[in-house]
């Protein structure tokens, strides 16, 4: 189904995709207000209540089957503090399983919430922590094995903000809603009937689900009226498996402030910011001029993303500019200095190896040169939107392939009652994640830490991601990590590791281990 058939901004937002950047934010059409996710604060109750639940929610003239945490919807925003004991009710009225996982918390293995946390239908769970963990972005999701890519499509995801004495005392803006703005993006698909179309087939398994139309806090192109001054913009990729690349319509820089597991020393200036699924960063822009901008992603390389309208800047946000003034500030320091990586030979050394069935890899590409031709194979291709709907027909045969067993870490599928190998409790490992031989991205995620790169894909991180991350890139190399766990996760709830395209883990590509 095409988007202009299916949305009333669809036709706003293609046109406005095929514009040069300089182009844009010159005229503010009728947008819907940026939805602001609600904010619970455990300053003063630290007991909160999480219903998963079914709702509807408009998308154009459709009302359309949606999940959300306590609406139809994403979720609130839950804000913690370090230090402070936290209990969290999970009640589940969905007519199925999940899980609530703590994205990027470094929290016992009881608490992580992965695939052995299940909450049946109709059924509920408490957990209690308490983060000593710095300030930080992070968010919350579902780890049903198997079913993880098709309840986030649904829409589950919500925030978790955790705060500290750093966080707090910085000049930062902090006015929540109106210039510390939380920005979910997401891709979704949806069928003629206006229903969420998620498969998880050939196609799928082998490059992840992609959408056609682009969501913001589950909005299409809306608007928020910002102060003029400094706007802090904490972004979550929460796509099943498309990159966003960050930019300002009218080429204004970005100041990076803070990656997955919080602040970084000093801001670093970017003009563009790659963010993988999964990954959350917080940014700084300066509308001290005013002018209203729109935030956007530009085109990315990755194999099954450059489908209209995502083969040109795509808008996710306007922003205008209030005639008010605050009075926040971009400061040049953030936090200490990170510590000296350590050097690798003293470090205990552990290797994954990412890799796809042979079967599946074949006919994974083999429809994607279907679809899109030679000149895309393997990467940087661009395949037509009318298309699109033929990766739903990519099924094969249950004998040939198990799909649900497809993709692999070190040659095994994921295996739920049997975790992989116990890592020692407090002290600092290397791990080394490697893609080669295998052309796929693959955001590789590790539960109960935030790490250190040493390298990604062979290359030093880049300044703004050389800070503390739960989530690194493996593009066709080898990418290694400082990894330590302060927690113990015992082997009736393991952590998990996995690739972060959704439906990589849902297949295989994920495994368990114990601290």
């Amino acid at each position: 189904m095409h988007r202009r058939d299916f949305l009333r901004y669809s036709a706003m937002v293609s046109a406005a995709a095929t514009l040069p950047l300089s182009a844009y934010a010159l005229n503010t059409p009728d947008l819907p207000v940026l939805a602001i996710p609600p904010l619970l604060d455990t300053s003063k109750d630290n007991r909160i209540q999480l219903t998963v639940q079914q709702g509807t929610s408009r998308f154009g003239k459709y009302q359309t089957q949606t999940w959300g945490y306590n609406g139809a919807l994403l979720g609130p925003a839950i804000r913690i503090y370090r230090g402070k004991p936290v209990q969290i009710k999970l009640q589940n009225r969905l007519t199925e399983a999940t899980t609530v996982h703590w994205h990027g918390l470094k929290v016992p293995g009881e608490a992580d919430g992965g695939p052995q946390a299940c909450i049946p239908a109709g059924q509920a769970r408490v957990i209690e922590f308490t983060s000593s963990q710095p300030a930080a972005t992070c968010w919350f999701h579902p780890h049903q094995h198997g079913q993880t890519g098709r309840q986030v499509a649904m829409g589950l995801a919500g925030l978790l903000l955790l705060e500290d004495t750093v966080s707090t005392g910085l000049p930062i803006p902090k006015n929540w809603g109106l210039d510390d703005i939380p920005l979910i993006v997401q891709d979704k698909k949806f069928n003629t009937a206006g229903q969420i179309d998620y498969q998880l087939d050939v196609m799928s398994a082998a490059i992840g689900w992609f959408g056609d139309t682009l969501l913001c806090n589950g909005q299409i192109y809306p608007q928020h009226n910002a102060p003029r001054g400094w706007l802090r913009l904490r972004l979550l990729n929460g796509c099943n498996a498309r990159t966003l690349n960050f930019a300002c319509s009218d080429g204004r820089p970005l100041y990076v402030i803070a990656s997955d597991g919080g602040f970084l020393p000093q801001p670093v200036t970017v003009s563009g910011l790659s963010v993988l699924p999964g990954e959350r960063f917080e940014v700084m822009v300066d509308t001290s001029n005013g002018k209203a901008f729109d935030l956007l992603t530009l085109p990315v390389k990755q194999m099954g993303m450059n489908l209209p309208p995502f083969d040109q800047p795509c808008p996710i946000v306007r922003v205008s500019v209030l005639s008010s003034h605050n009075d926040a500030s971009l400061p040049d320091q953030l936090t200490s200095s990170l510590p000296v990586l350590p050097a690798l030979p003293q470090l205990v050394h552990r290797h994954f190896q990412l890799s796809m069935d042979p079967e599946l890899d074949s006919m994974g590409m083999q429809a994607l040169e279907q679809l899109a031709g030679k000149s895309a194979m393997p990467m940087g291709h661009i395949m037509h939107q009318s298309h699109m709907e033929m990766m739903h027909n990519m099924h094969t045969d249950k004998n040939a392939l198990d799909l649900m067993h497809a993709n692999r870490i070190n040659r095994q599928t994921f295996d739920m009652n049997k975790p992989a190998f116990a890592a020692s409790k407090g002290k600092y490992e290397c791990w080394e994640i490697s893609g080669l031989g295998d052309m796929m991205l693959h955001p590789f995620h590790i539960h109960g830490t935030q790490f250190r790169i040493f390298n990604e894909n062979g290359q030093p991180p880049a300044a703004h991601r050389s800070g503390w991350k739960d989530t690194v890139r493996v593009e066709g190399g080898v990418s290694k990590v400082l990894v330590k766990f302060n927690h113990s996760a015992p082997a009736s709830f393991p952590y998990m590791a996995h690739c972060h395209i959704l439906e990589h883990e849902d297949t295989g590509m994920m495994l368990g281990f114990t601290v």
